[in-house]
């Protein structure tokens, strides 16, 4: 028998202009590579800027996975750069992620201090982020849309659309029969605005800062932006407007979409960027369902390239030595571990996501 559950009525949310944040996009963002890359380094983000060139060149598929702190770190405009010059095929991203790059678009500056916030309870507990984040994953998983894709649709469009309570409950009735998952995304979203006593029609969310949105820039350009979050990871569930059946509509989406984009990888380039967890995790299932469905065609996936950058020091030659013994450190080094088994060439960078991106962006300029 379960337990009692928390009510998130009990809890009190503080509008974002109260917050302090430790990272303005404007101030932060970086306009040329920093320094600090080793020579290693420098000839690995060589070697991928090359690789990335002769993919694009052949049409090929260039993914790029990256963890929430290449947004932190102020990267959005060198992504957005990228991507609009036809570099980048897929993008892919965790919740924290998604969340920080919002509210660079939002209000400009993001990164909360945890530890300030955390010891009074306020970590976290943002109204304008839980409430807009999650409103915009209920109307896009009722839309149709990915994780990714409802929240850059958001920024996007300067708002969303927000349907009558009589509507849904109509389309809830007429298509339980016959199409049983849209009316449950109608009946999900409906019971969300009643919990939040909205009125239909636009509800305008304005984001002075938009050109600072990667999700935003990848809606524009139809690009694909996958978020791939785990319940409880993210601070948009502490809020009452929180619906877990659109967060797993909308995140089931994306690693659908993800694994499509890893079905065209033959011949490209998958990038992961400060991913420890979440790029290996989705990768491996992703290719295994991949390789699955090509060898049923009679096809091979094989043929392309992985560059995995992290800050942590190398403790294992992974190409010359293989995988180390579980004795060893490095075997629970899951980012190195998972992609190493992937059956194509993997290279290691040990560099800032800062340095490596901004470098590959220069190299690719060049």
């Amino acid at each position: 028998m379960s337990g009692p559950l928390f009510d998130r009525g009990r809890l009190r949310f503080r509008p974002l202009a109260e917050r302090r944040n430790k990272v303005s996009i404007e101030a932060d963002s970086p306009d040329r590579p920093p320094g600090g890359l080793s020579a290693e380094a420098r000839l690995r983000v060589a070697e991928a800027a090359g690789a990335v060139r002769a993919a694009r060149a052949a049409g090929r598929a260039v993914i790029l996975a990256f963890g929430a702190h290449a947004i932190k770190n102020g990267l959005a405009p060198v992504l957005i750069r990228l991507a609009e010059a036809g570099w980048l095929t897929h993008l892919a991203t965790n919740g924290a992620g998604v969340i920080h790059d919002w509210e660079f678009a939002y209000q400009g500056a993001s990164s909360e201090d945890v530890r300030e916030n955390l010891a009074r309870g306020q970590f976290g507990l943002w109204q304008e982020t839980g409430l807009y984040l999650n409103l915009a994953l209920a109307v896009g998983a009722h839309a149709g849309l990915g994780y990714g894709e409802a929240v850059g649709s958001l920024v996007q469009c300067g708002g969303l659309d927000i349907p009558s309570e009589e509507a849904l409950a109509e389309e809830a009735a007429e298509l339980a029969a016959g199409r049983p998952e849209q009316a449950a995304a109608a009946a999900d979203l409906l019971a969300v605005l009643r919990r939040l006593d909205l009125s239909p029609g636009f509800l305008a969310v304005p984001h002075p800062w938009k050109r600072f949105g990667l999700q935003a820039a990848a809606f524009r350009l139809g690009l694909p932006f996958t978020a791939h979050p785990m319940f409880g990871h993210d601070i948009i569930y502490s809020h009452p407007a929180s619906s877990g059946a659109a967060v797993g509509r909308t995140a089931e989406r994306d690693f659908l979409a993800f694994v499509a984009g890893v079905a065209g990888l033959e011949g490209g380039v998958y990038l992961s960027v400060g991913s420890a967890v979440m790029s290996p995790m989705i990768f491996e299932k992703a290719l295994s369902m991949a390789r699955n469905a090509a060898h049923a065609e009679g096809r091979r996936l094989a043929n392309f390239r992985i560059f995995v950058v992290d800050l942590a020091p190398p403790s294992w030659d992974w190409q010359r030595d293989g995988e180390p013994p579980p004795e060893h450190p490095a075997y629970y080094l899951r980012f190195m571990k998972t992609f190493s088994r992937a059956g194509a060439p993997v290279a290691y960078v040990q560099a800032d996501n800062r340095a490596f991106l901004s470098g590959l962006a220069a190299g690719l300029r060049s």
